[in-house]
């Protein structure tokens, strides 16, 4: 077997399910989960009608798909990223994706290489962060090196901190904006930072921008694409950015996405995917060609949590250290003493499950970025939403 298995450390989840194995939650309460970050609001009609057009009358599921998937989907992204981010690309620089996390990972291992000294490439990543960087960094035969979050930044990694000697054995860097789990937006300053770096070391970013349509401020979140054409970065040199459809469209189960960027990349990234066998069921395109060319349920679906997060959002603050997060459907809350003892003690008293923020990140630089910390994943309907912040402000009052 591969030996970098071994490196893999148990997902969130696992370790969540571990942790609570012994509690009994209180039957007095019914179970409300806050703890994974899967959509729960309704698919939209368009999109499952489309679904089900495809499979009905199209004889889609009698024809093996192309990789670079049909002409008419790569168009609806490329309209998209038009509509949404005034960029015109063209279908060498996008490829449609069976969710955004599949393809981050498959992409590391399209870029990593090993280097000429034996020294094992870096992948550097953000921390808290998605586990899927990890993962495809030691299944790519390179460290990841850890850049620690700054509650005194809204979050922001330290990329100074980085020195030189990482920088130089780094082939590939995953930034996430807006950011899980804290959901922090990366301005153009930070990008400008980043493409200068990459300039002068020569590695890839991969820009991950899944939660991208649901946002609280006026303006919607820069993407990575749109930050290298303000700075005259057309070429997209070393970027790709990946997002999906399953947040903004609440359709998770469909695994539906899309990467652009460098064409370069993007070419060899194709060519990847060719021998990994990862074409987009014909079906599912059908079904994303609809979900692309709709704005108006992705603007049903933002007011949603926008109405969920105006609620929610003043109830937890008058007891947590917790703000309105600039995107996302995440609150990232301190908590007073250990994250482990407040998610299990919060489960066995009130019956809600929370992540603890130290199952999300690693110990860097002495210390670990998510300890003392929860993720609540405000996913359900308003009503359940609403619900778990009374029990968790409960919760916390009777610690006090």
């Amino acid at each position: 077997m591969n030996p970098n298995l071994s490196r893999l450390q148990a997902y969130p989840f696992e370790r969540l399910r571990q942790l609570f194995a012994p509690v009994q939650p209180n039957p007095a309460f019914t179970p409300i989960s806050l703890g994974i970050g899967e959509p729960r609001h309704a698919a939209p009609d368009l999109v499952k009608q489309a679904y089900c057009d495809a499979i009905l009358n199209s004889g889609g599921l009698s024809v093996y798909p192309a990789t670079a998937g049909d002409p008419a989907l790569r168009k609806a992204i490329t309209d998209w990223m038009q509509r949404r981010y005034a960029l015109q690309l063209d279908a060498a620089q996008v490829l449609p994706v069976n969710g955004s996390r599949e393809a981050l990972f498959a992409f590391a291992q399209t870029v990593l290489q090993a280097r000429a000294d034996g020294q094992p490439a870096l992948v550097v990543c953000p921390n808290p962060f998605y586990q899927i960087y990890e993962g495809a960094a030691y299944l790519g035969n390179a460290d990841p090196y850890f850049v620690n979050s700054d509650p005194a930044r809204n979050f922001a990694q330290d990329w100074d901190s980085v020195p030189d000697d990482v920088w130089s054995r780094t082939q590939l860097l995953f930034v996430c904006s807006p950011g899980n789990p804290a959901g922090a937006v990366m301005p153009l300053s930070e990008w400008a930072k980043l493409f200068e770096l990459s300039d002068r070391f020569g590695f890839v970013i991969a820009s991950d921008e899944c939660y991208s349509e649901i946002y609280f401020r006026d303006e919607p979140p820069l993407g990575g694409l749109e930050a290298a054409a303000r700075l005259g970065r057309s070429d997209f040199k070393n970027l790709v950015s990946f997002t999906s459809l399953s947040k903004r469209s609440n359709v998770p189960g469909m695994r539906s996405g899309f990467c652009a960027g460098d064409a370069a990349l993007i070419k060899q990234f194709l060519l990847f995917r060719t021998y990994h066998g990862s074409a987009m069921s014909p079906v599912v395109q059908a079904a994303s060609i609809a979900a692309w060319n709709d704005e108006a349920h992705v603007v049903d679906n933002r007011a949603k949590y926008r109405a969920k997060f105006a609620r929610v959002t003043p109830m937890l603050s008058s007891v947590l250290d917790v703000a309105l997060p600039d995107a996302g459907f995440y609150l990232w809350a301190k908590v007073k003493g250990s994250d482990t003892d407040f998610a299990r003690e919060l489960l066995a008293n009130y019956n809600v499950t929370v992540l603890p923020g130290s199952f999300l990140a690693r110990e860097a630089q002495g210390s670990n970025p998510g300890a003392g910390r929860i993720r609540m994943a405000l996913v359900a309907e308003t009503d359940e939403c609403v619900e778990a912040a009374g029990r968790i402000v409960q919760f916390v009052q009777s610690r006090s």
